[in-house]
């Protein structure tokens, strides 16, 4: 892989760990008739961080995404620019799709599981969750 494939890929990573923050995004909690509404605050601090460890952490699991993408992207461009007579640009280009793809793919499933977990947990806790 040459250094372009691997520049294109580093800064999709980053640009796409950065769309996907789970930072923002808490469950919708009705507190109306829950017995346990006066914990709600520390039930939120505590599941979050359930959460974000039980996801993995967005940004990292799309950063590894991205790398295990772009290193099959890289392959199947070489492969595919052997056959049209330039194996490295086939590399460079299979490299930076496959590590855009990847990285997406990894963080829209690491945001789910941030979001299932999180919801779970405050359930669990004998909340009741809207979203």
């Amino acid at each position: 892989m040459n250094k372009l494939s691997t520049g294109i890929i580093f800064i999709s990573s980053i640009l796409i760990s950065g769309c996907y923050s789970q930072g923002g995004w808490t469950p919708t909690v009705d507190s109306y008739n829950d017995p346990n509404a006066y914990r709600i605050n520390q039930d939120m601090a505590e599941c979050k961080d359930l959460a974000t460890h039980a996801s993995g952490g967005t940004a990292k699991e799309t950063a590894i995404g991205a790398g295990v993408g772009g290193l099959i992207g890289a392959a199947g461009g070489a492969a595919l620019g052997a056959i049209a007579g330039s194996p490295g640009t086939g590399a460079a280009i299979g490299a930076a799709a496959g590590g855009i793809g990847g990285g997406a793919k990894q963080g829209f499933e690491s945001e789910a599981q941030y979001k299932r977990s999180y919801s779970n947990c405050m359930r669990n806790r004998g909340h009741h969750i809207v979203n």
